[in-house]
């Protein structure tokens, strides 16, 4: 971890997950996430005490375990507040319903990692301005999550897009709701900045390369349903072809985190009427709006 500053009161603390610091005088500062586990969050706090700092508050912009991984152990050890929108405080306070969500169900014991399943913290609903501080609504890639602007013209955008690296690599980043990351896909087109922090990408300058990539990559996903979709399939049919598609290797995280983003693609179809569903000896399947062709 290495600590770089941005501006006059704002740093980040470079990681497998960005994890912004914004000076609210010479001794209190606000971190925006905490990394993905209880070490993260000790390398945290080393980092903030070596500049004669306190950690006074956090703000998560979600609740997904890699970006709230670290929040217990600071918590305990500063005592400091934790905020995030109201959703996703919910979650924070229930690190269980990440995985359950996924699941559906009490989940698997193999879901319960700490990729899925961070450990709990005490997290209450944040203002749409605090400290000087601006958020932004960033929903789609989460349930509510947000964006936090700075005075020093910096916004840090939690997930609010996938990296290069992980749309070439991986092509189905998750997603939980498809029409509102296409919303914040456009609203990113709009906010302006001297420099981007994403959570797993460079810090920027300039997003329109990236929003681009990200849009290009879900209307070909929604094209591949379609082409998928010349004959009804069950869910299960249409995960096996995308995994088939893009080369992906099943095991039992991907399964569902993978599942969830296609049942998120799925739901954006039928929402928008451009697909539908039926059911057939007790099985369910899609078929696109209008197409008689039998399962």
């Amino acid at each position: 971890m290495e600590l770089i500053k941005l501006g006059k009161k704002t740093y980040y603390i470079k990681n497998n997950t960005n994890i912004g610091v914004y000076k609210l005088n010479d001794e209190n500062v606000i971190l925006i996430d905490t990394g993905n586990d209880k070490d993260a969050g000790k390398k945290i706090l080393k980092i903030i005490s070596e500049q004669n700092w306190h950690v006074k508050m956090i703000i998560n912009t979600h609740s997904h375990a890699d970006h709230i991984g670290g929040n217990n152990v600071i918590q305990t050890r500063t005592n400091c507040d934790i905020y995030s929108n109201e959703i996703e405080t919910s979650l924070i306070n229930n690190t269980i319903l990440e995985s359950a969500g996924l699941y559906g169900a009490s989940p698997l014991s193999s879901l319960k990692n700490k990729f899925l399943y961070a450990k709990e913290s005490k997290a209450k609903v944040i203002d749409n301005n605090i400290n000087n501080l601006e958020i932004i609504d960033l929903k789609g890639h989460s349930y509510d999550m947000i964006g936090v602007k700075t005075d020093d013209d910096v916004i840090f955008l939690g997930d609010a897009l996938a990296s290069e690296n992980t749309i070439n690599k991986y092509h189905i980043f998750y997603l939980y709701d498809v029409k509102e990351y296409l919303n914040t896909l456009e609203k990113l087109k709009t906010l302006k900045a001297k420099k981007y922090v994403l959570s797993h990408n460079e810090v920027t300058n300039n997003l329109n390369d990236l929003i681009k990539a990200n849009d290009d990559k879900i209307n070909e996903i929604i094209s591949n349903i379609y082409k998928i979709l010349d004959t009804s399939k069950t869910f299960e049919e249409i995960l096996k072809e995308i995994f088939d598609m893009y080369n992906l290797t099943m095991n039992v995280s991907q399964y569902y985190l993978v599942g969830a983003s296609i049942k998120a693609y799925l739901s954006y179809l039928c929402n928008d009427d451009k697909i539908t569903y039926e059911f057939k000896e007790n099985k369910m399947y899609y078929k696109i709006k209008g197409d008689e062709k039998s399962a």
